[in-house]
């Protein structure tokens, strides 16, 4: 049985309910509530609401996802880059992984020693494998250098 999303109430309903399950960004909730056949004037109406009370929040959102996918072993850049595709500000993507509070050094290095058990390069080989896993999680080769060369900080 599909619900329809036409009316205020409905559209309030179906975004409470997402938003019940976890945070979400505006973007990511407009392009849900659309595809679940939603008019857009009232997916705007309700979600400017929604802010107001508090309910919907941006900043909510980017603490929340940011914590999630660093935990997941993730780093600022692969982090930046998906909530860039989720529509969200790049100053506000950038503010959210400065007031983190994460130790990015030390979730590589927690990544690190998850994937490898700890285990230094031995060869260019070895070193380009690591360095390759460590990049795509979203590291920048800077700390990827340092780590792999066994400097602490």
């Amino acid at each position: 049985m599909t619900v329809v999303l036409d009316n205020p109430l409905a559209v309030r309903r179906a975004a409470m309910d997402l938003l019940a399950r976890r945070e979400h960004g505006r973007v990511e909730l407009t392009r849900k509530l659309r595809k679940r056949g939603a008019p857009e004037e009232l997916i705007e109406a309700a979600l400017q609401r929604l802010s107001e009370e508090g309910l919907l929040s941006e900043a909510r959102y980017l603490e929340s996802f940011v914590a999630y996918r660093a935990r997941a072993g993730y780093g600022p850049q692969r982090i930046r880059e998906e909530l860039g595709q989720r529509g969200l500000a790049r100053s506000d993507i950038d503010q959210a992984l400065r007031e983190s509070g994460i130790d990015w050094f030390e979730q590589l290095r927690e990544t690190w020693l998850r994937k490898f058990s700890g285990r230094l390069p031995v060869d260019a080989r070895e070193r380009a494998q690591q360095g390759r896993f460590l990049a795509y999680r979203g590291y920048s080769l800077e700390m990827i250098g340092r780590l792999l060369r066994g400097c602490d900080e």
